[in-house]
């Protein structure tokens, strides 16, 4: 990777944790010229960006190539999260069903883990039960979502430790339900899952 991809990656990941934890206000204007003198950069990896972010929902085209934060309204959320957690669901009701014994163990290894980041040890838990459903659509779709719903996730598990304790107890149900082929159960839990990183989120947005 080059120099240039590695400051867009990192100028992606400032502005959509500003975003999520509202230091950039919903409506408030993106300057390249602006951000590519605070970041020290040239405009080219600050306009890869904001096109990333643009294509993730997170912020909006404006007349003259402007862009400004997307104001997402609690029902974009909604509906972004019930979406997320439909197909994640179904990706783990067919991981109960797919998944090899030594995927099983490897699952059930990682949600014995205590891990210092907690944001990136969810991001794998969830491609793992993608992976193990065998589906390369609903992984890719699953995939886009997750995408669009992070910030606001990682900013929630950031700043809750009871909503981090409680993540780790519904990944160790849903891993259970994997073990034990209970393809019904495992969706059912995820679907929770889902709806309870939502309603956190709410809270602290509300």
């Amino acid at each position: 990777m080059t120099n240039g991809a590695r400051s867009a990656d990192q100028i992606y990941d400032i502005l959509s944790q500003r975003i999520a934890e509202r230091a950039l206000a919903p409506g408030a204007s993106l300057t390249e010229t602006v951000l590519a003198s605070e970041f020290g950069l040239s405009r080219t990896p600050v306009r890869e960006a904001l096109h990333r972010l643009a294509g993730e929902g997170l912020v909006e085209r404006g007349a003259r190539r402007a862009f400004f934060v997307r104001r997402m309204t609690a029902a974009d959320l909604s509906d972004l999260f019930e979406s997320l957690g439909e197909i994640e669901a179904t990706c783990a009701r067919l991981a109960a069903l797919r998944m090899t014994e030594i995927e099983r163990d490897g699952l059930n290894r990682m949600v014995t883990e205590m891990p210092r980041d907690y944001a990136r040890h969810n991001s794998s838990f969830h491609a793992a039960i993608r992976a193990g459903a065998r589906n390369q659509i609903l992984a890719t779709l699953a995939l886009d979502l997750e995408r669009r719903s992070l910030p606001w996730r990682d900013a929630s598990l950031r700043a809750s430790a009871a909503r981090v304790e409680q993540s780790r107890l519904e990944h160790r149900a849903i891993v259970e339900a994997v073990r034990d082929g209970d393809g019904s159960r495992a969706a059912k839990l995820m679907r929770s899952h889902m709806a309870g990183s939502l309603s956190t989120i709410s809270e602290r947005l509300g």
